[in-house]
C-alpha cells in the first residue's frame, strides 16, 4: 500500500521559522554568499521536488540537441515563475522560512519576490560562466539576494554552484551578461578573489548577493542537477531606469513596468516576508 503524503506537514515546515546564527549573517555581509545546511527536508525537497521537475519538462521549449546550443543553452533548462502555473509550486516559492532567511541575511525588515526560476542542468549541459545576477535587474539596491537550493545532494561532478568571495564589494564586470567572453574575462578579473567551491548536501542551501559573482562547472553525472531558485528583494526596493535591453525586458517581465523610482508593489512582486 502507498503511505499517505502528509502535506500539511510538508508545508507547516516551508513556513515555519529558521535559526540564522550572527555568525552567518556576518560572513553573508562580508563574502556575500552562505552556505546553510538542513533548512529543508528530504521529504520536502522529494514531494515539491517531483512537482518543479514535471513543470520544468512540461514548459521546457529548449529540445534542440546540446551541440547545437549556445554556451548559455548547455547550461540549463531554465523555467521562471512556476509559482504562477501550479498552486502546490506557489506554496514552495512563498515559504515564509526561506523568504524570512533572506531577510535575516539582508538585514531588511522584509523581502518581496522579484521572481522564481527553475534552473535544471542535464547531464552533459556545460559550465554556467561567470555572471553577476544583477546585471539583469533594473534594481536600484544591492539590497537582492538568491536562494539556491538542489533538489538532491549536488557532488561535484553534478556542477554546483562556485563563488567568488567578497566581489559584490567591487564594480568589475558589471556590464557583462552570462557568456563565453565573461567567463574568459572574469576568469582573469576573478583571480584576486578566493573561490569557494564544494558540493551540496541534501537539504543545504546557499544564498548570494546580486552582485556576488558565481559559477558552476558541468554536469558530468548520468543525471539532471535539479535547482530550484527563488530572487529576493528588500520590500522597500525601486525600480531604476534600465540600463540595457536585458533589464528593460526584465522590467517589462517581471515589474509589470511599474514607474521607474516605485516600489514594485503589485501582484506580481509580493511581500512574502515582515517583520
Amino acid at each position: 500500500m502507498l503511505a499517505t503524503i502528509d502535506t500539511a506537514h510538508l508545508k507547516e515546515e516551508l513556513n515555519t521559522p529558521f535559526s540564522v546564527s550572527p555568525e552567518a549573517v556576518a560572513f553573508y555581509r562580508e563574502f556575500g554568499y552562505v552556505k546553510l545546511k538542513n533548512v529543508l527536508s528530504p521529504d520536502v525537497l522529494s514531494y515539491y521536488g517531483d512537482i518543479i521537475t514535471d513543470l520544468v519538462f512540461k514548459l521546457n521549449k529548449l529540445t534542440k540537441p546540446m551541440e547545437e546550443r549556445t554556451t548559455y543553452e548547455r547550461a540549463f533548462l531554465q523555467i521562471m515563475n512556476l509559482w504562477r502555473e501550479d498552486d502546490t509550486a506557489k506554496e514552495f516559492v512563498f515559504s515564509k522560512r526561506l523568504a524570512q532567511i533572506a531577510a535575516d541575511l539582508m538585514e531588511v525588515e522584509g523581502v518581496r519576490l522579484y521572481h522564481d526560476q527553475a534552473l535544471y542542468k542535464e547531464p552533459t549541459g556545460g559550465i554556467t560562466p561567470w555572471h553577476a545576477d544583477q546585471f539583469y535587474w533594473p534594481l536600484a539596491s544591492p539590497k537582492t539576494v538568491t536562494v539556491w537550493i538542489p533538489l538532491q545532494a549536488t557532488p561535484m561532478e553534478m556542477g554546483p554552484l562556485a563563488f567568488a568571495e567578497k566581489s559584490q564589494a567591487v564594480e568589475i564586470g558589471r556590464d557583462l551578461e552570462i557568456s563565453d567572453e565573461s567567463e574568459a574575462l572574469m576568469s582573469q578579473s576573478l583571480t584576486q578573489f578566493n573561490l569557494s567551491e564544494g558540493p551540496f548536501e541534501l537539504g543545504e542551501v546557499s544564498y548570494h548577493a546580486g552582485w556576488l559573482f558565481h559559477r558552476a562547472g558541468p554536469n558530468v553525472s548520468g543525471s539532471a542537477r535539479k535547482v530550484m531558485t527563488v530572487i529576493y528583494m528588500d520590500k522597500d526596493q525601486r525600480i531604476m531606469q534600465p540600463k540595457n535591453s536585458y533589464q528593460k525586458a526584465d522590467w517589462e517581465t517581471w515589474l509589470a513596468s511599474a514607474p521607474v523610482g516605485s516600489i514594485p508593489d503589485s501582484p506580481l512582486n509580493p511581500v512574502l516576508f515582515n517583520r
